[in-house]
């Protein structure tokens, strides 16, 4: 049975939760106006994993479309000395039939969060914050305030009151997607509950976390987080093909995103939906290329210092079996990274340091099957077969 749309907002996969008291604080600027270069055209051999291995791929992929009723998805399978696997199947609209293909842009929801906490820690390793700062030295008017740590909101114990799980945030964004939400307005409407526990003493999922260090970085740096994510990580990353949008643009090539994360339970088309509701936890777009490269880039930390890295990789239990959570990152099955989800859209993007092997998949629909994400679905279908040591299965949590 599917979940209402509040609940399904409040999802672990999906963006953001966030909540404030009114204060006196200048709305965060929007970033910058999407411009994104052409995506890589590079041609992968279909049957590079070998044509038996291939053709199990394929088959199982193909049988968990089918149940979970997925329009189109792209898969990128690479492994250091077996060869890689991608492919794109399924129709980029359903009205059209147009084909899905492997160069599309997509909305990465909760994936974003790996850049917000990327470039926080590049902070961190500045010398201009520490993760066990107090998240009033840098934002007024948050609930417990002076007990809630930089390092609580990265690693989701913070006790706030996911903003995503109230009834008037959830009416006001399915009322009018095409709205533009600040961050102040977004963590007001969590604000207005208590605490859910105190700071530390368990996990929960909440967007408001990751909206509150976006408002530390353009604090501390006087940027927008845009430009600071731009700056300090998108580009010495060398990801060319990756945006944080300023409203509801999207680069093309790109496909129709599907929910049912409607007022009537409906499905619809997402795909020009305004984002910015999620901002610094799930606004930004990307595509295979990108994602590919970045996968390899958070799990090794090459981005960081040795030692934050290894603050960002203390993985703690989420209450999930099989997930653990760190900064921004968690790790399922020996794979480690993140998903994301948005109305329309859901992404995985994880490494596994085992294997050195890299899994990136990209789905234009959010509408859970059996109670399960369909990219998780698609995920463990695929971990099943190529790492069966290794299986990525991170359930919904109850």
């Amino acid at each position: 049975m599917r979940r209402t749309p509040s609940r399904r907002l409040s999802a672990v996969a999906l963006l953001v939760t966030a909540a404030l008291t009114p204060v006196t604080v200048t709305p965060a600027a929007a970033g910058p106006s999407v411009t994104a270069e052409r995506p890589d055209t590079t041609d992968y051999p279909r049957h590079a994993l070998g044509p038996e291995l291939s053709h199990r791929l394929d088959r199982a992929i193909e049988e968990v479309r089918r149940e979970a009723d997925i329009p189109g998805l792209v898969v990128g399978l690479w492994m250091p000395g077996k060869g890689h696997y991608v492919r794109a199947t399924g129709v980029a609209d359903t009205a059209t039939g147009r084909p899905m293909r492997r160069d599309v842009f997509v909305r990465i929801g909760s994936e974003t969060k790996t850049f917000t906490v990327t470039a926080l820690l590049k902070l961190v390793d500045d010398g201009r914050i520490g993760l066990d700062d107090p998240i009033a030295k840098y934002v007024k008017g948050v609930p417990n305030g002076r007990k809630i740590t930089l390092r609580h909101l990265a690693e989701m114990r913070s006790g706030l009151f996911p903003y995503t799980s109230d009834p008037d945030f959830v009416h006001d964004l399915l009322s009018d997607p095409q709205r533009t939400f600040t961050p102040r307005q977004v963590l007001a409407y969590g604000f207005k509950h208590k605490n859910t526990f105190k700071p530390g003493k368990q996990f929960e999922y909440c967007n408001s976390n990751l909206v509150l260090l976006g408002l530390v970085i353009e604090k501390v740096t006087g940027k927008r987080l845009a430009e600071v994510i731009d700056k300090r990580v998108l580009r010495p990353a060398h990801l060319h093909h990756t945006v944080f949008p300023d409203n509801s643009e999207f680069p093309e090539p790109h496909p129709r995103g599907y929910t049912n994360q409607t007022l009537s339970g409906e499905v619809a088309d997402a795909t020009d939906w305004n984002p910015s509701w999620a901002w610094a936890a799930g606004a930004m777009i990307s595509n295979l290329h990108d994602l590919r490269r970045w996968a390899r880039v958070v799990a090794t930390g090459t981005l960081l210092s040795p030692r934050t890295q290894a603050e960002r990789l203390k993985m703690l239990p989420t209450g999930v079996p099989g997930t653990s959570y760190g900064l921004g990152i968690f790790e399922s099955g020996g794979w480690i990274g993140h998903n994301g989800s948005i109305p329309g859209y859901e992404t995985v993007t994880v490494y596994l340091p085992s294997k050195r092997a890299t899994l990136v998949l990209m789905l234009n629909t959010d509408i859970t099957s059996q109670g399960q994400e369909p990219s998780s679905l698609v995920a463990r279908a695929i971990t099943e077969i190529i790492t069966p040591h290794h299986v990525y299965d991170r359930p919904i949590p109850r």
